[in-house]
């Protein structure tokens, strides 16, 4: 998983969530990647000009954690 300072040209890149989209805040977005390399292929990024990249391996593992209930206390802190 990588953190980038800078997120890449989202318009290269295919779009799959918003999360919140409720407001003009520029809300955290999924995106997927082709042109980039495996281990850098799904972008996440935040409303603060930043994003992580992450193969769809690691991705596909954060999902099942979260869909085992395993991320929820992060949502009361």
């Amino acid at each position: 998983m990588t953190l980038d300072a800078q997120v890449p040209d989202l318009t290269s890149l295919e779009p799959v969530a918003t999360f919140c989209g409720n407001c003009d805040c520029g809300c955290p977005q999924l995106f997927v990647d082709p042109s980039a390399s495996e281990d850098r292929r799904i972008v996440l990024t935040d409303d603060f000009g930043q994003c992580v990249q992450m193969s769809a391996t690691q991705f596909a593992d954060l999902v099942t954690e979260a869909k085992a209930g395993r991320l929820d206390a992060v949502t009361l802190a």
